[in-house]
């Protein structure tokens, strides 16, 4: 009696050491509270389920708060989902077990208590009702799909087999440009999209009368300084409105897919405009702002010169954002949202470097009026550099939408 006593004893004892489950402490719960469905499958069956594991559970709204929706799509990207796999609603258990959509409960409970047998692994069902089928991936090889009721056993024992020898598909490959590859790209687009009629050509239109009303060379750079750096800003603005915009629908490759075909027509509308110019429709500033900056120029303060490169800046996006809204695609594919402020951030430095340097320039009278000759002789070139671009980073674009 003793001995069985002290043998139990002894398997109670060393139990936790021939566990085969796996110890999750943490899950964050990505998902949109006004989803009655999505709540209901959470708090009925996950949490519960959780719980019973000893997991510490988050919930994150990424629809009330738009900053949970931000941080998803950096999780997502770090942890390397490809976007096929994107549910609408993410559950992520101690950055090993990823669960998108509304997997089955005895799917998630084997995954719990399994041991060694994945290093990181997707679940996809994203079906709210009548589900049929799910997916399975181990970041290795081909993905997997399974009917509902068929154990997840069956892929993990596949998976094990062959993960020696498993080549993983490139649709499901992380091809990410890393810092050094994507800065150049974003120099070379910012300072060709700087180089547009529109700014360009209010700048000297803004400079030749600063001369007409014979202010000094300090007053013309001060002035100037102040305009080109409200264009900044209102170029700035729009830009991180867009990135936010892109990021926070969680759907940054289908908006890199539209943008394909859109810097696709742009580029069209530019070789229009080299080989027939003026004619038909243009990408120029909006008629409606041209009287209104004309105004603006009657009074010289910097206030009003602030507001007046505000509203260039504005009104220019039309005929140069193009390039733009394909770099902003491309950085919310690639890159993180912190990393695409910083790309943002240079890349709008070189937009408004050929207005800088002209405005250095621009003590000199008549390296101006050459400048100004220059630029009406040739707009045309420049509307063929600027569809030559746009075709060049729709194909870039595309090699990561598509």
């Amino acid at each position: 009696m003793k001995i069985k006593f002290i043998a139990l004893f002894l398997v109670l004892l060393f139990l936790p050491a021939f566990s085969f489950a796996a110890n999750y402490e943490n899950a964050v719960i990505y998902y949109n509270k006004a989803c009655h469905g999505c709540t209901m499958y959470i708090e009925d069956n996950i949490e519960p389920l959780l719980e019973s594991h000893g997991i510490k559970i988050e919930k994150k709204d990424f629809i009330s708060e738009k900053e949970n929706r931000i941080e998803l799509n950096e999780l997502s990207r770090q942890l390397g989902i490809p976007p096929q796999l994107q549910g609408h609603f993410t559950i992520i258990i101690g950055n090993k077990i990823i669960l998108e959509g509304h997997v089955p409960e005895e799917i998630i409970e084997y995954l719990l208590e399994s041991e060694n047998e994945f290093e990181k692994i997707i679940v996809f069902q994203d079906e709210m009702d009548n589900a049929e089928n799910y997916k399975a991936w181990a970041f290795k090889g081909e993905l997997k799909e399974y009917k509902i009721d068929e154990p997840i056993s069956a892929y993990l024992n596949w998976f094990n087999e062959n993960k020696d020898s498993l080549e993983t598909p490139k649709e499901l490959l992380s091809d990410s440009l890393d810092f050094w590859q994507l800065l150049p790209l974003v120099l070379i687009t910012g300072l060709l999209d700087g180089i547009n009629p529109c700014a360009f050509g209010v700048l000297l239109f803004f400079i030749a009368f600063l001369y007409s009303m014979n202010r000094s060379k300090m007053e013309v750079w001060k002035v100037g300084s102040v305009f080109i750096l409200a264009i900044f800003v209102a170029y700035f603005l729009i830009g991180l409105g867009l990135l936010q915009a892109i990021l926070i629908t969680g759907i940054p490759h289908l908006f890199g897919k539209i943008s394909v075909f859109l810097m696709l027509f742009l580029a069209l509308i530019n070789f229009k405009d080299y080989f027939f110019y003026g004619k038909w429709f243009s990408l120029k500033m909006p008629s409606f702002a041209t009287p209104i900056i004309k105004k603006r120029m009657t009074n010289i303060t910097l206030v009003s010169v602030a507001v007046l490169g505000f509203l260039v800046g504005l009104c220019t996006f039309p005929c140069s954002g193009g390039i733009y809204i394909g770099i902003l695609s491309l950085l919310a594919i690639q890159t993180t949202f912190m990393q695409g402020m910083a790309f943002l951030v240079i890349y709008n430095i070189m937009f408004v470097v050929p207005l800088i340097i002209i405005l250095l320039v621009a003590g000199n009278k008549k390296v101006t009026e050459k400048i100004t000759e220059w630029e009406k002789e040739n707009k045309r070139k420049m509307k063929l550099v600027m569809g030559i671009v746009l075709l060049v980073l729709a194909a870039i674009l595309f090699l990561f939408a598509f």
